[in-house]
């Protein structure tokens, strides 16, 4: 057996040891941990207000990704975490689970070495600094600081489709008061985002999903409201369920587990556009460094709750 190589450096004064940086982690492109590490590392600055604050669910590749590659969601402490790791704990439904918050470029290092290229956030932040973040209690319960609408393409949908689409979910978010942003999902998809104001997570569900229906009337041959599969081809699926306390999305700027290193990536509306072609929005790591050069954050606008507009009630039929 081939000996482990690694080596030892630091990061923000963090002693870190790094395993196998030789190792490729997407083979159809010959992309390496040590270019993960690297990517993750470069961009901490921008990615990091995304999710200082909120509790981060990973996706581990241990060995790399493709057909039948074994990978794994990881919500509690990775095993051996260490103690400099920032953690907090939430009581759900399956108990407690004390996640790691990424809130360091340190810890961003730390993840990209096992092999986490996917980083998820809920639509809300941890806030009170409480010991403990309850989600079965919707006195307690976190409010969400964000709205996200998941537009996610069905087999055989052309992307300028799917553009038209973002667009028509970003109008009504307009016309209801709201900021709307969009990003590649980093597969295949586009997701439109708000800031709001700290709402209760039930009642965001329940505007996304009167969004979601009123465009399924509107549009019946762009979008559907049913995750039916056999429904879905050739239109637009919009999984307002997203919202839900208890679930998250991928975070701007995270790698995603594909066989193209593609990353979740903010964009502009004239560029959503201006899309015919699935290349249109297939961003790698070395892309989303130059844009972040060019545009800085294009999700910056998400960031500051406290200038963040209420919630429109749910939109009624028309």
């Amino acid at each position: 057996m081939a000996a482990r190589s690694e080596i030892r450096t630091e990061v923000e004064g963090r002693l870190l040891t790094l395993t196998n940086l030789e190792k490729v982690l997407y083979p159809d492109y010959g992309f390496t941990k040590g270019e993960v590490i690297d990517y993750y590392l470069r961009v901490a600055p921008t990615l990091l207000p995304h999710v200082a604050d909120r509790a981060l669910t990973r996706v581990r590749f241990p060995d790399g990704v493709g057909p039948g590659a074994f990978s794994f969601f990881e919500k509690n402490l990775p095993a051996g975490c260490p103690e400099w790791v920032t953690r907090r704990t939430v009581v759900g439904s399956e108990g407690d689970i004390v996640y790691l918050v990424a809130d360091s470029t340190a810890s961003l290092v730390y993840l990209a070495n096992l092999a986490a290229l996917e980083l998820h956030v809920p639509q809300w932040r941890f806030g009170d600094g409480s010991e403990k973040t309850d989600l079965r209690d919707p006195d307690r319960a976190p409010r969400s600081t964000t709205l996200v609408v998941d537009l996610d393409p069905g087999e055989g949908l052309p992307p300028d489709r799917l553009a038209h689409a973002a667009q028509l979910v970003g109008g009504l978010l307009a016309t209801d008061g709201l900021l709307p942003l969009v990003k590649s999902s980093g597969s295949k998809g586009l997701q439109v985002y708000a800031a709001i104001a700290p709402t209760p997570g039930p009642a965001v569900v329940a505007y996304a999903k009167t969004l979601a229906e009123l465009l399924a009337r509107r549009e019946p041959d762009l979008f559907v409201a049913t995750v039916t599969v056999a429904e879905r081809a050739g239109k637009v699926f919009l999984d307002y369920n997203q919202n839900l306390t208890g679930r998250n999305t991928v975070a701007p700027y995270s790698l995603r587990g594909r066989a193209f290193p593609g990353v979740s990536t903010p964009m502009t509306w004239d560029e959503v556009a201006a899309i015919t072609d699935a290349t249109d929005f297939r961003f790698g790591p070395q892309d989303v460094l130059a844009r972040i050069d060019d545009h800085g954050d294009l999700f910056a606008d998400l960031l500051d709750p406290g200038e963040a507009p209420e919630l429109p009630a749910p939109r009624q039929s028309s």
